[in-house]
């Protein structure tokens, strides 16, 4: 469905984005995140063909999306919500309504398609209603069945639910997933919210100053990142540095401040690398004789717990940092404090390794 080679945009003389190059298939979800200033936008509006890059080369749909001939054609069989969508001092019928009148059909036609796109949305009814009355929950959800009922080969979202309250936030997910499930549409959305991200992705990107450092499944990205600062991003608590001191058939052993980790990489010994693993992945007992598989497993003193909604991020001084993330209810049931004496376990599987310079 897009094909992006070597994509760049400059403004001024500023580069925003750089060599960006990836594929999207059709019926795919494919999430964009990134910091703010990353970038998404602007790699959007080159993927809606609402500007042209500077550089690089681009196909939709089959077509050289850079020929002018093919750029009409092309937005037609597109859509686009962006970050602030645009509400009309006119009804929601007239809002939803408008880019099927600019494909001049029939009056019933498009009765039709907006009744079932507010049902779609969960405001059936609404038709009359002056959109600008509307909280911002509900005209977000307004601007998406704007974009819906074109019926859109390729849908792009733009922070599709920033600023809203969870429950809203929640039905724009739900209807894009349905729309995608169903009407098969593609659909490519960028977010700084990675939980948004794994929830609505197969594949995701991830841009960082302007460029797209790794694309992967969510658990690759999450679990396995590229680089430190992806790794940062992605929230990866356990970022230790250390030296490859040996490899037995792909299993090695990496000492880190005077610790040794077991993992599992190709590289060499006397090789400077960074392990890194989820606070998830990481578990507390408080019997250091208890049965494990993990290959790692280090006593320590509890630092510091810091809540995390249901969840409590726990900070052990093993002499080196190590965190876990454990739920408040197990917290509680372990009896877990700060000073308390407890043991900390990784499987080698678990820990990530990346090379570093130095």
């Amino acid at each position: 469905m897009i094909e992006a080679g070597g994509l760049g945009k400059s403004y001024g003389g500023k580069e925003v984005l750089r060599e960006i190059s990836f594929t999207i298939g059709g019926g795919e979800v494919f999430g964009l995140i990134g910091p703010s200033g990353s970038g998404k936008s602007t790699l959007l509006r080159l993927l809606d063909l609402l500007e042209l890059p500077t550089t690089g080369a681009l196909s939709v749909l089959g077509e050289d999306a850079l020929d002018g001939e093919a750029r009409f054609r092309l937005r037609r069989r597109m859509a686009m919500l962006p970050q602030k969508p645009v509400i009309f001092n006119r009804t929601v019928h007239e809002n939803i309504a408008i880019g099927m009148k600019y494909r001049n059909e029939g009056r019933a036609s498009i009765d039709a398609r907006v009744r079932d796109a507010l049902r779609d949305i969960g405001l059936p009814g609404y038709e009359r209603r002056p959109a600008r009355t509307l909280s911002g929950g509900e005209a977000q959800r307004v601007a998406l069945a704007r974009a819906m009922v074109t019926d859109p080969e390729i849908l792009f979202l733009d922070e599709p639910t920033a600023n809203l309250d969870p429950v809203s936030a929640e039905r724009i997910e739900e209807t894009i997933l349905a729309l995608n499930r169903e009407a098969g549409t593609t659909v490519v959305v960028s977010t700084h919210d990675m939980l948004q991200g794994q929830r609505l992705s197969g594949r995701m990107g991830v841009l960082m100053d302007g460029r797209l450092p790794q694309i992967g499944t969510t658990m690759e990205i999450f679990h396995r990142p590229a680089t430190r600062n992806l790794a940062r991003f992605v929230r990866v608590e356990n970022i230790l540095d250390g030296t490859i001191t040996g490899n037995q058939a792909g299993e090695v052993s990496v000492e880190v401040s005077g610790k040794t980790f077991c993992a599992v990489t190709p590289l060499l010994p006397g090789r400077p690398v960074s392990v890194l693993f989820r606070a998830e992945d990481v578990t507390i007992s408080l019997d250091g004789a208890a049965r494990t598989s993990a290959r790692n497993v280090f006593r320590g003193s509890i630092r510091r717990m810091i809540p995390s909604g249901p969840f409590m991020h726990v900070v052990i001084d093993a002499g080196i940092e190590i965190t876990a993330l454990v739920t408040a209810r197990s917290a509680e049931d372990l009896g877990l404090s700060p000073g308390k004496d407890v043991w900390a376990s990784v499987k080698a599987t678990a820990i990530h390794v990346l090379p570093r310079e130095g």
